[in-house]
């Protein structure tokens, strides 16, 4: 018992003298509790929504602005054709539309039975199914004001709906490419942070310096393999979504491996980061499950929509690469986007990675130092 005990106060000592360890689990757990706390919440409120009004009545500017006042939209766009319609939609300006038509004024006085159209972005199936079911019950408290006194079973105004993307609003598709974008950041972190870190435990990385090797040659090659290794992991990670769900990308799959680099350059800047920090393996691993990969994975609109969330836990959201890749993988999945519509998402995701991959790199010359 004496020997136990002398065991257990040595591993406290130990977790005392430990100053990172020390951190991740005091500081930790406190930090994802208040991120989760604010960013976790499934409510729909603020959609972007875009008006095509053809009518241009008094009528149709009432109905606008009954969605407006609802508290659930918010009006984003005021596209003046069907393309442009299409076009907002798309680019994800919008998330829902309310198509007008010409005569709804007129057949709404007449007491006749205007027909409105809602088109909806199904790629995100949660916020789509809360937010056709607030527009519904919108166009429904609307055309009370216009029905016959003391008649309130038959509504004159009609709403057709269409959704785009995921026309049966099924959650797999919108989480599967969700998912795939997880694999690869959480894959590529781990591996490259652990396999550092590996080698500075056993004493190579040292061999490894005094060789005739250059810095910059050092830190590319111990980065290359996993460069190598994040493709194979996409081309498995395609062949099992479209094995077992059924599921492909509808853009360019080329596209998708040239964009999907541009998160792997940033995952394995953030993999030698992490490397720089922990002395041990269990270090790194908890350092990248509680200070990158579970925090990137709540901002990054994964689950939690951001546009829900404080005002200043989604400017947090602006310094996650997840939340970019995010638009970008479910965009080619999804929409079949081109670069011209993900290239808005492209630029601060590779502004990022150059970022985050020349800190880490001038830390780790620092320790080679």
């Amino acid at each position: 018992m004496s020997r136990l005990a002398s065991l257990v106060q040595k591993e406290f000592q130990q977790f005392r003298r430990d100053k990172k360890m020390r951190a991740i689990v005091i500081v930790a757990p406190i930090m994802q509790i208040l991120v989760l706390g604010y960013a976790a919440n499934m409510d729909v409120k603020d959609v972007p929504l875009a008006v095509y009004d053809q009518d241009r009545s008094a009528e149709s500017r009432d109905l606008a602005a009954a969605f407006v006042s609802s508290g659930s939209f918010l009006l984003a766009a005021s596209p003046q054709s069907n393309r442009e319609v299409d076009e907002t939609l798309s680019s994800g300006r919008a998330e829902i539309a309310l198509v007008i038509p010409p005569d709804f004024g007129s057949r709404l006085e007449g007491r006749g039975s205007p027909s409105l159209q809602l088109l909806v972005d199904g790629s995100r199936a949660n916020t789509a199914a809360v937010a056709l079911a607030y527009a519904s019950s919108v166009a429904s408290n609307f055309s009370l004001r216009y029905a016959p006194a003391g008649i309130r079973v038959s509504l004159p105004v009609e709403t057709r709906t269409r959704v785009w993307y995921n026309p049966e609003l099924k959650s797999r598709v919108f989480m599967i490419p969700g998912v795939f974008a997880l694999l690869l950041m959480v894959i590529t972190i781990i591996l490259t942070s652990l396999a550092i870190v590996k080698e500075k435990e056993s004493g190579t990385l040292e061999q490894l310096i005094v060789t005739p090797l250059r810095k910059a040659e050092l830190i590319a090659g111990k980065l290359a393999p996993f460069v190598i290794i994040s493709l194979v992991i996409i081309c498995l990670a395609l062949v099992a979504c479209y094995l077992f769900f059924g599921i492909a990308p509808r853009g360019s799959i080329p596209l998708l491996f040239l964009l999907s680099l541009a998160l792997v350059f940033s995952t394995l800047g953030i993999g030698l980061l992490v490397s720089t920090i922990a002395r041990t393996q269990q270090q790194a691993m908890m350092f990248s499950i509680f200070f990158f990969m579970f925090p990137m994975m709540i901002l990054s609109g994964f689950v939690f929509p951001i546009a829900n969330m404080p005002a200043p836990i989604r400017a947090l959201t602006y310094l996650m690469p997840l939340r970019y890749y995010m638009i970008i993988v479910r965009g080619i999945f999804l929409k079949g986007s081109g670069l011209e519509l993900l290239w808005p998402q492209l630029w601060p995701l590779l502004v990022i990675g150059v970022a985050v991959v020349s800190f880490s790199i001038a830390r780790f010359r620092k320790q080679l130092d």
